[in-house]
C-alpha cells in the first residue's frame, strides 16, 4: 500500500467508526473508537479461527505494520497534539500550581518508574518469566507518563475546577516529555550492557543527558515561540499567522530531534506561549479565532486516527497468551504506583498550598495512558524481554483508556464540586 492509500484508509476508517459511535454507541469519541476498533479485531481474529484458509488476520496485520506506530507518532503526530492541547491551557492557572505539576512530572515520574519497575520485576520472575531489573525499570519508564493527548481528551468530557483541571493538563503536557527522556535513557543503559554499543553511562553521565534534553528542549521551545510571536505582532492576517504556527510546530521538533533534545518539552513550551501571551499580544480577535479552531480541528483528526490504531495493535499481540497473566498483573501495578507518585507531591505541598477534595484520586484515575505508551514499547529492539513487555503495556493502556474513562465522569461526580 503506498502513503496516500494508507492514509485513506485510517481516515476512512475513523470516520466511519466515528459515525458508529455517535449514532449507536453514544461514547466519547475516542473512548468509542478504541472500542469499535477493538471489537473489529476481534471479529477479524475470530473470522481467521474459524475460516483460516482466507488468513485475514494476516492481511490487515500486514497493512497495520505498514505503519509504522513509533515513527508517525512520536516523530509526526505528537508534535502536533501536543502543540494543539498546550495553547488551550491556562497559563495563570497553570502557574498557580507549578509547584504540584513541577514536582509530579519529575520526582513523581522517576519514582513511579522505579515502583512499577520493582513490582514487575518480582512479579515476572514468580511467573516463571525473569527479566534483568533494567528492562523491567524500561517498562516502568514507558508506563509512567499519563498521555497528555488522552487526558486532554478525557477533560473535554467532565467539569472540574479550574485549578485542578490546569493542574491534571499541566502535568500531562510535562510529565510525557519527562517520561520520554527518562525511556531513552533506561533503553540506552540496557542495552549498554547487552552489547548494544551505547556505551556505559554512570550515574552522572545519565544526569547530564536529562539536563539536557529536558533543559535543552525547554530552551529550544521558548526561542521558538519568541520568533513566532515577534513574527504574528508585525501582520495582521489570519492564514499567514495559521501557517506560521504550523511551522514552528514542525520546524522546532526536527531540530529537537536532530539536537537531540526533548521534543515533546519544546513544543509544549512553545505551544503555551502562544496560547497565552501570543494569543493576548499578537493576535487579533478574528486571527485569535481562526488559529485556535485549526488547531481544534487537527486535534481531533489525529486524536482519531490515533485512537484508531491504538485499537487496531492487539492485532499484534493477540496470540500472545503466555504473557496474558504478567499483563493483567500490570494494570493494578501501574494504578498503585500513580497513587504514591502523586499523594506524595500533593501531601508534601499541603502544608503551605490547598489543595480542592478529592485531587489525588482524580489525579490517580484520571491518570490515562495512551498511543505514547504503545508506541515507545513497539520502538523496543527486537531483544527476548519485548513481547512481554508489549502485552503489559497494551493491558495497561486499554485498561485505561476503556475503564478508566468511561469511569472518570462518576468519579468526579461523587465529590459534588458544583453542588
Amino acid at each position: 500500500m503506498t502513503l496516500f492509500e494508507i492514509g485513506a484508509l485510517l481516515l476512512g476508517l475513523s470516520a466511519t467508526f466515528g459515525f458508529l459511535n455517535h449514532k449507536f454507541l453514544k461514547l466519547p469519541h475516542t473512548i468509542g473508537l478504541v472500542i469499535i476498533a477493538l471489537l473489529a479485531s476481534g471479529a477479524i481474529i475470530v473470522a481467521d479461527y474459524f475460516m483460516p484458509q482466507f488468513g485475514i488476520s494476516a492481511v490487515v496485520t500486514k497493512a497495520i505494520n505498514q505503519v509504522d506506530f513509533n515513527e508517525t507518532l512520536l516523530k509526526g503526530m505528537l508534535s502536533f497534539l501536543l502543540f494543539a492541547g498546550a495553547v488551550h491551557v491556562d497559563l495563570d492557572e497553570l502557574a498557580q500550581r507549578k509547584w504540584a505539576i513541577g514536582l509530579m512530572a519529575t520526582l513523581g515520574v522517576v519514582a513511579s518508574t522505579f515502583m512499577i519497575g520493582g513490582a514487575m520485576w518480582l512479579i515476572m520472575k514468580l511467573a516463571g518469566q525473569p527479566v534483568a531489573f533494567i528492562w523491567a525499570l524500561v517498562f516502568g519508564a514507558l508506563i509512567t507518563p499519563t498521555d497528555p493527548v488522552a487526558v486532554l481528551g478525557l477533560l473535554k468530557t467532565v467539569k472540574i475546577p479550574p485549578l485542578l483541571k490546569a493542574k491534571i493538563a499541566g502535568e500531562s503536557l510535562f510529565n510525557d516529555g519527562v517520561g520520554v527522556v527518562v525511556f531513552t535513557i533506561m533503553v540506552a543503559f540496557a542495552l549498554s550492557g547487552t552489547g548494544g554499543g551505547h556505551g556505559e553511562l554512570d550515574a552522572l553521565g545519565i544526569a547530564k543527558l536529562f539536563l539536557l534534553e529536558t533543559g535543552g528542549g525547554a530552551v529550544l521551545g521558548i526561542a521558538g515561540g519568541m520568533i513566532a510571536f515577534w513574527a504574528m505582532r508585525q501582520i495582521d492576517e489570519h492564514n499567514i499567522e495559521v501557517l506560521i504556527t504550523l511551522a514552528l510546530v514542525m520546524v522546532i521538533y526536527a531540530i529537537a530531534i536532530r539536537l537531540h533534545l526533548s521534543g515533546p518539552i519544546a513544543v509544549v513550551i512553545a505551544g503555551l506561549f502562544i496560547g497565552n501571551h501570543g494569543a493576548k499580544f499578537a493576535m487579533s480577535s478574528n486571527t485569535r479565532k481562526h488559529v485556535f479552531q485549526f488547531w481544534e480541528l487537527l486535534d481531533e483528526v489525529l486524536n482519531s486516527v490515533l485512537f484508531l490504531l491504538v485499537g487496531f495493535e492487539v492485532l499484534i499481540i493477540a496470540g500472545d497468551l503466555l504473557h496474558l497473566p504478567v499483563a493483567l498483573a500490570a494494570i493494578p501495578v501501574a494504578l498503585l504506583a500513580r497513587n504514591i507518585s502523586v499523594a506524595i507531591p500533593i501531601k508534601m505541598l499541603s502544608i503551605r498550598e490547598k489543595f480542592e477534595r478529592g485531587s489525588i484520586s482524580i489525579l490517580t484515575w484520571g491518570g490515562l495512558r495512551g498511543g505514547i505508551s504503545v508506541a515507545l514499547a513497539l520502538s523496543l529492539p527486537d531483544v527476548p524481554e519485548k513481547p512481554g513487555i508489549l502485552a503489559a503495556t497494551y493491558a495497561v493502556v486499554v485498561f485505561s483508556i476503556i475503564v478508566q474513562g468511561l469511569t472518570m465522569k462518576k468519579l468526579v461526580e461523587r465529590f459534588k464540586f458544583f453542588d
